[in-house]
């Protein structure tokens, strides 16, 4: 019973209005003011970059970029000097090695990026080349007639001499059990 006059008193007293107004004003600051930085010379000259630019009549005559929300994109640009290059990649899964957040190695399937591309290009002694590539999971594959072959081998390998003779072989004795305890 006094517990429930007590509760009942101190329900009374926080539900009664005060007469307690605080005035409370918010300090004003003055703006701060920083002085203005000075920086000491640089130690070498400014670059220049127009002074003998020999490629400087070259120009980008198209260029593309795309990318895809599934992860592939395609990309392209064409020059002045008809230098041309194009590549597309495409994400892929192929099996591979993961590694869980303890380092362990384990053997599954993963993401990977496969890669598609050619590039077109004038040498300055007028010569064309043109070099197309595929990046899988075979590797680096690059085509052109401009890169080098292994040479082929005509010839046929040599064999390990075969021998026709008969090793010696130690003779088999007969066994007996000897010793303590037979």
């Amino acid at each position: 019973m006094k517990l429930f006059i007590i509760a009942a008193f101190l329900a009374v007293a926080a539900a009664a209005p005060s007469s307690y107004k605080p005035e409370y004003k918010a300090p004003s600051y003055p703006a701060p003011s920083y002085p203005t930085p000075s920086y000491p010379a640089p130690a070498y000259p400014a670059p220049s970059y127009n002074k003998d630019n020999k490629y400087a009549d070259i120009t980008v005559t198209s260029q593309s970029d795309e990318r895809n929300l599934d992860g592939s994109s395609q990309w392209s640009y064409a020059q002045s000097d008809y230098t041309t290059r194009e590549e597309s990649q495409v994400q892929k899964k192929m099996q591979g090695v993961t590694y869980d957040s303890y380092g362990k190695e384990s053997y599954g399937e993963v993401l990977g990026n496969t890669n598609k591309g050619s590039s077109y290009w004038v040498s300055p002694e007028g010569q064309k080349f043109t070099l197309t590539w595929v990046a899988d999971e075979a590797g680096f594959q690059p085509k052109g007639d401009h890169l080098p072959v292994a040479p082929v081998h005509v010839y046929e390998l040599p064999v390990a001499p075969v021998h026709e003779y008969e090793l010696p072989v130690a003779p088999a004795l007969p066994y007996s059990r000897t010793g303590p305890g037979y």
